[in-house]
């Protein structure tokens, strides 16, 4: 085993928000090797590295995204037809070679990065973007996706289930985990099924009033649609979304995506998260989501930004930012936490990473700020439209923006 690292860094920059805290003026952060050692006041400290007048932020959390649809940016816009947009997903998968499909992945992963993200949740089609995550210098949770509303259909994803997931052993930054997809194409009847087999579930929900009306009355425009594709079988369905979440009691975790039409009043439960996607919600023009509602309830709501068959990009901060736009009254620090130690504690990598603390990971991002002042310093990075300048994955700054003055560098103190 490596010995860890015996030098300190420590970082300053005009603000430091540490998430399970309050912002800190001019706070020092000091990495050591692969951690956070320390998140301190202004002063205590000698920095080693002033990054100026910029954010230090905890690296960002995208809970919920398909990063093999990376290649479908601007090819088929949402619309208020729901089903006839899945059939130009479903044949973009038919037709995408597995080379572009992993091709895809990477690119995918290449902007999260970008972007901030050191934390993602992915559904991947057959569990395909494993190799690529396991690989990469961010964390991650593949939800292997299951289809299956017939019961024939339900058995082959739980036999498929069954050999995925064993032969994906954790490591210190890829975890396996579940998705059966939606309530109009995986059975109900075995979703407890799903849920012993799998420690970390997803599943899309209460996506579209398409899918309720499937569930509620077995009508509309899903039938179709699943007749068309052999696998229309009322007898697999759920009778509601709240049945869904009572189906799903037994995972140790559930990510509920989307959750566009849940009543306010949804039973989610403690190891339940809600993982609103603001822009691709918007573009779907979709009625007003009640997170806020949830969040006025205690139920965790994480962001995510699905993925580029409905989103202009992977960016969780524009996500954020999209929400404070239209919402000034959500709280800074709690817009924040729904970027970040949410959708950690949601992934179930809160002990590791989603805020800045001694003893957790040194992911974290560099965020420029305005040359102006406010109140509620939150408002900095909500109100401005600066990208992310740098990011550090375990102690390593992984992505850096070289055209402004060249790579970050600075020689650490010995401890």
């Amino acid at each position: 085993m490596a010995e860890t690292p015996s030098k300190e860094c420590a970082l300053t920059a005009r603000w430091v928000f540490p998430v399970a805290g309050p912002p800190v003026e001019r706070g020092v952060v000091t990495v050591l090797g692969e951690q956070v050692v320390a998140v301190e006041p202004h002063g205590t400290r000698a920095a080693d590295l002033d990054l100026g007048n910029a954010a230090i932020l905890p690296g960002l959390v995208n809970a919920h995204t398909h990063l093999d649809l990376s290649g479908m940016r601007g090819r088929c816009p949402p619309s208020p037809d729901f089903t006839g947009w899945l059939r130009q997903v479903i044949a973009h998968r038919g037709a995408t070679p597995s080379g572009q499909a992993q091709a895809d992945v990477r690119a995918g992963i290449a902007e999260c990065l970008r972007f901030g993200t050191t934390l993602l949740g992915d559904v991947a089609f057959e569990g395909g973007s494993w190799d690529a995550l396991a690989e990469a210098p961010l964390r991650a949770v593949v939800f292997r996706e299951l289809l299956g509303l017939t019961r024939e259909g339900a058995r082959d994803a739980l036999r498929a289930a069954l050999e995925w997931t064993p032969s994906r052993p954790e490591s210190a930054t890829c975890r396996p985990g579940l998705s059966p997809h939606a309530p109009y194409s995986f059975r109900a009847e075995v979703l407890d099924v799903v849920c012993a087999i799998g420690r970390r579930i997803t599943i899309h929900l209460a996506e579209s009033l398409a899918e309720l009306e499937l569930l509620e009355r077995q009508s509309g425009s899903f039938v179709s649609f699943l007749t068309e594709r052999g696998v229309w079988d009322p007898s697999g369905l759920a009778s509601s979304p709240t049945q869904v979440i009572e189906l799903t009691r037994l995972a140790r975790s559930v990510l509920y995506a989307h959750g566009n039409y849940l009543g306010p009043d949804a039973p989610v439960p403690a190891h339940g998260t809600v993982v609103y996607c603001p822009r691709t919600h918007a573009a779907f023009g979709h009625a007003p989501h009640p997170f806020r509602d949830f969040l006025a309830r205690g139920v965790r709501v994480a962001l995510g930004t699905d993925g580029l068959a409905s989103n202009p990009d992977l960016d969780i901060l524009a996500e954020a930012r999209f929400i404070h736009a239209g919402h000034p009254d959500v709280a800074g620090d709690t817009l924040l936490r729904m970027a970040t130690l949410s959708g950690a504690e949601a992934l179930g990598w809160a002990d590791t990473t989603g805020s800045l603390a001694p003893g957790k990971s040194a992911d974290l991002v560099v965020l420029p700020l305005p040359d102006t002042d406010a109140a509620d310093p939150h408002r900095l990075v909500f109100e401005s439209d600066r990208a992310v300048s740098a990011v550090m994955f375990r102690g390593r700054w992984r992505q850096r923006d070289t055209a402004s003055g060249g790579p970050l560098e600075v020689t650490p103190r010995e401890s």
